[in-house]
């Protein structure tokens, strides 16, 4: 027979025993992810507000959660807050970083061992002045012919100033630049007396960058000649049948002189803190074999925008239509547990 003592003994170490396994499901008895693996921890990416970085964002995530079993955070901010807190082990992975954009810094940061360069995702970017292609070729399909065959590079533009004519000011013709404050405002501008384009041409400033995507996409859908400053990869690009006009290949002195070169080439590249590297050293084959290129992120960029999907829809779509590229990004039993995840 249990005496009160007793009972009041073994309610107590019952009570205790409950604390204990509480706190090892808690510590370390966590619950196993989707993939059957118990989560390794958090890999925190840097998200620097532009839609592409979300995507390629979205595309690692799926596949470090899923293939290695790290949980994701991703972590904004500006470009210059993002990679500082990237240097300093704040900010694990960064799926794009513009190296121009941080010139000196991004150099002094991989020679100094703060981060580590892992592969580039793309650096067949491209930015200038575009024209709808059908200007140039015409559109069996939608009944345009083509107003402009000769138009190739951008000193062919004042033989053409006509057909961009300016609405609010007849007489010459108008070129979108670049909205203003953008760094690349005063580059336009100063091609434009380059090229010998201010008899012809106004160079118009749109408000905002959507201002300027706004009067390509109207254009475009009213078969409309536009000449505009863009870039890539965007989803107008993944979009629209756009042609880039040409201009003397990259020339660091005459760049240097007048803007009076294409743009130089930017490689985009993917990079890791050193202290990630260090706690998660099985995930850098993976990022040392990612690359998209500039086409296909513009043609995920364009899904986006024509089915209103998210970044996270945006990859899972991607993943599954091109099993074949990140595949090879992966060893094959990593492979099979995103594509576990996938079905």
């Amino acid at each position: 027979m249990l005496t009160k003592s007793t009972k009041k003994f073994k309610m107590f170490s019952l009570v205790l025993l409950s604390v204990f396994v509480l706190s090892l499901a808690a510590c370390g008895g966590t619950p196993t992810g989707d993939n059957g693996e118990e989560p390794k921890g958090t890999l925190k990416l840097a998200d620097a507000g532009w839609d592409s970085i979300q995507f390629h964002n979205a595309v690692s995530a799926f596949i470090l959660e899923n293939g290695y079993g790290y949980d994701t955070e991703i972590i904004t901010g500006s470009s210059p807050v993002t990679f500082t807190g990237h240097t300093q082990g704040d900010i694990d992975v960064y799926m794009e970083v513009w190296t121009d954009n941080f010139g000196d810094a991004y150099t002094d940061a991989i020679n100094n061992g703060d981060i580590l360069y892992m592969a580039t995702n793309f650096d067949d970017n491209a930015q200038g002045l575009y024209v709808p292609t059908y200007l140039i070729e015409g559109d069996a399909e939608r009944g345009i012919e083509p107003l402009a065959p000769g138009l190739v590079s951008i000193t062919d533009l004042p033989g053409y100033w006509e057909l961009f004519e300016d609405a609010e000011n007849p007489g010459v013709g108008r070129i979108y630049g670049s909205p203003p404050g953008w760094a690349v405002d005063e580059i336009l501008a100063k091609k434009v007396e380059t090229y010998e384009l201010t008899d012809t041409y106004e160079y118009f400033r749109p408000g905002s960058d959507a201002a300027l995507s706004a009067s390509i996409v109207r254009a475009y859908q009213a078969g409309e000649p536009i000449v505009a400053y863009y870039w890539e990869p965007t989803w107008i690009m993944g979009l629209y049948d756009m042609t880039l006009l040409q201009e003397p290949p990259y020339d660091e002195e005459i760049w240097n002189e007048n803007f009076g070169t294409e743009f130089p080439p930017v490689p985009v590249t993917v990079t890791i803190s050193a202290e990630a590297a260090e706690r998660a050293p099985e995930i850098m084959d993976f990022l040392s074999n990612y690359e998209m290129g500039s086409e296909r992120t513009s043609d995920a960029l364009a899904y986006m925008q024509e089915n209103e999907a998210t970044a996270e829809e945006a990859a899972i779509y991607f993943l599954q239509e091109n099993q074949d590229l990140w595949a090879g990004w992966l060893s094959a039993e990593t492979a099979d547990k995103v594509l576990a995840a996938l079905q």
